[in-house]
């Protein structure tokens, strides 16, 4: 079983949604997220919208299970929880696909 996020997008709009199933040991959750544009120019330039998603979700599985994880919420809120996420966000973007 992967151990990677699958991101679908969701809806158009503003903020753009999106839903993320994570199958990493045993069950899946599924996660319906936010990215604003204004987030995703500043945190992911030049990067489709999905691989930061992604590249978020794997720096929160590093640091939490995929049961903790909230089930909806907005990219912007993870550093209020952890500090460090934008500054270590960009070693997750280069492993993105």
């Amino acid at each position: 079983m992967s151990d990677k996020a699958i991101v679908v997008k969701a809806q158009e709009g503003e903020p753009p949604g999106f839903v993320v199933f994570l199958r990493k040991g045993p069950g899946q959750t599924r996660h319906e997220v936010t990215l604003s544009r204004e987030d995703h120019a500043r945190l992911g330039p030049g990067r489709e919208a999905a691989t930061v998603v992604e590249a978020a979700f794997a720096f929160l599985l590093h640091r939490e299970p995929k049961e903790a994880i909230l089930s909806r919420f907005d990219i912007s809120e993870i550093s209020r929880y952890f500090p460090e996420f934008e500054s270590e966000l960009p070693r997750y973007l280069d492993k993105a696909s």
